[in-house]
């Protein structure tokens, strides 16, 4: 096991004006990467900077985290947008953090796609491909964070980004390597010994349990953990002090 690494990635910066949604200060001593918000689906101005530099102090890497243009949804309702819609989207919200980044004397490391437009994209080629052209032409350099398997890594791979394939601890799979879908019955996993063994069972085995009973290959370089979740940052501390256990060294990628 010694020589095995994962990333713990966790969205943030989603508090909105009033609005306080996470515990981000909490979880991130116990992560080594930040998606944060962009001002689409949550997040704005000041709690990006706000963001931005507690993720700095905590040497943890910075990345954004685009969404469908769905404030009032918090990005998870479906909008069909063309490609090239999609593209400037994903464009307008990189730069709007890589600013943010750059005056506090940061870069981004990566860009992770949020709620309906990461899961739209793990299925729908031409929006992958939008994503990923939009990544490119801001920063080449950039890693894409991808549904382990999906059309958004392939679309990475093609067009010569660093890809990273994302797991999922609080959530099912379907035999397809889709996530469940959170509008149906045991799409989240809240128990945390059980997503403990599904994490561990991806990172140590690469292998994941479907909702069918099925089990599929699963690629784990990156661990999602969703700082809104109740409890967050004591799961996210009993994940990383399990992994850790097992000799998994928690690096960025």
């Amino acid at each position: 096991m010694d020589n095995l690494k994962l990333d713990l990635n966790c969205d943030m910066g989603e508090s909105y004006g009033a609005w306080k949604m996470g515990d981000d200060l909490a979880v991130l001593p116990f992560v080594s990467s930040a998606n944060i918000a962009c001002g689409f689906h949550g997040g704005d101005p000041g709690t990006m900077r706000k963001t931005v530099a507690a993720a700095l102090k905590h040497g943890v890497a910075l990345g954004a985290h685009p969404s469908l243009p769905d404030l009032l949804g918090f990005g998870r309702r479906e909008i069909r947008l063309s490609p090239q819609e999609a593209y400037d989207c994903v464009v307008v919200q990189i730069g709007a953090l890589a600013a943010v980044a750059a005056s506090q004397g940061a870069r981004l490391h990566h860009v992770k796609a949020h709620g309906a437009l990461y899961n739209m994209a793990a299925k729908d080629r031409a929006l992958a491909d939008a994503i990923c052209r939009a990544v490119k032409d801001v920063d080449p350099s950039l890693v894409l964070y991808g549904l382990a398997g999906s059309e958004l890594i392939r679309a990475a791979q093609n067009a010569g980004l660093r890809a990273a394939q994302e797991v999922f601890g609080d959530r099912s799979y379907q035999s397809d390597g889709s996530l469940t879908p959170r509008t149906q019955p045991g799409s989240m996993i809240e128990d945390a010994d059980a997503s403990l063994q599904q994490v561990l069972s991806m990172v140590q085995r690469q292998r994941v349990t479907t909702q069918q009973g099925v089990e599929i290959e699963v690629q784990a370089d990156t661990l999602c953990l969703h700082g809104d979740q109740p409890g967050a940052a004591l799961f996210a501390q009993k994940i990383r002090a399990a992994l850790e256990a097992k000799g998994v060294k928690i690096a960025t990628v």
